[in-house]
């Protein structure tokens, strides 16, 4: 069954700092902050949120169909996507602006910054949710355009699709109001604690109150902790998955929920299909970049 992937595709800057950031910001001082990072290692990975999450789910057997825009320079990008046989059927190129840009810095506790320019990702919304596909009967709104975000949760629900509203760093461009409304439209919702403490912070409703509703389910990733399944206002604890090596936290949350994904395409429990989320998120942390580890679907019990 495909599922359709709405979210960002971008270059990833990655650039690696030999401290902790924790050491050269002083509290007492960030207003006036200015400090520079010596960062002696740089590369260019393909990123972006829908791009990752349709990276893992690919290799785990399922059916990306990714909905994403891509500047002038995204030729590479698109060109892979299709070497890598995925649905770029929705893929949009905008002639006047470059792809999105993350430029991120990760210190040794795997601490990140990031600057990220939208670029093309701000016309996003100007593709909308395909009605013409009976066999898309699950999504997943992942950070996008503020606009895309808003529309395609919308269509999604008026269509009938299921889907995952997974903020992440989009979160903060919306209001109590506007994130409740989302919760309102999705089937599930999908954060890592830090946006968990701003959800309920922005609603005004913690997550047992917020998971006493027509949710299926609200995930809080822990990172190596694993993560928390509220439903109808009970917590379960999942346990997390040691990882073999900790090389680049990029990207670890979208393998995660192409784990999620495909194990509710297919029907399994949430319970299961966090497991496999972790499982995946173990896995990639030993990797650089978003999309460059290996995925065997046997040894990770998708099979």
């Amino acid at each position: 069954m495909p599922a359709l992937i709405c979210g960002s595709l971008a270059f990833d800057t990655i650039t690696n700092f030999g401290g902790q950031f924790a050491e050269h910001i002083l509290p007492d001082q960030v207003h006036i902050l200015n400090v520079a990072f010596l960062v002696p290692t740089l590369r260019r990975e393909f990123g972006g949120c829908a791009g990752n999450i349709a990276y893992s789910l690919k290799l785990l057997g399922g059916e990306p169909v990714v909905m994403a825009t891509l500047g002038n320079d995204g030729r590479d990008y698109l060109d892979r996507m299709q070497r890598l046989q995925w649905d770029t059927s929705l893929v949009r190129t905008v002639d006047h602006t470059y792809t999105a840009q993350a430029i991120i810095i990760t210190d040794q506790r795997n601490n990140q910054i990031t600057a990220f320019h939208p670029g093309a990702m701000g016309e996003a919304h100007l593709t909308a949710v395909p009605t013409h596909r009976p066999d898309i009967r699950l999504a997943i709104v992942a950070p996008d355009g503020r606009d895309a975000m808003v529309q395609h949760a919308q269509q999604l629900h008026e269509a009938g699709i299921p889907f995952i509203f997974d903020p992440g760093q989009g979160l903060p461009m919306f209001n109590g109001d506007e994130l409740m409304r989302f919760i309102g439209q999705a089937t599930w919702v999908a954060v890592n604690d830090y946006e968990a403490k701003l959800l309920s912070d922005r609603t005004g409703r913690s997550l047992a109150e917020l998971s006493t509703s027509h949710l299926r389910g609200i995930v809080v990733t822990l990172g190596e902790q694993g993560c928390e399944l509220w439903v109808q206002g009970q917590c379960e604890r999942v346990p997390g998955v040691a990882a073999t090596a900790v090389v680049d936290p990029t990207g670890c949350g979208d393998a995660f929920r192409a784990g999620l994904l495909f194990g509710l395409e297919r029907d399994w429990s949430l319970s299961r299909s966090v497991q496999l989320g972790n499982r995946l998120g173990a896995l990639k942390i030993a990797h650089q970049g978003g999309q460059n580890h290996a995925v065997d679907p046997v040894a990770l019990g998708a099979a």
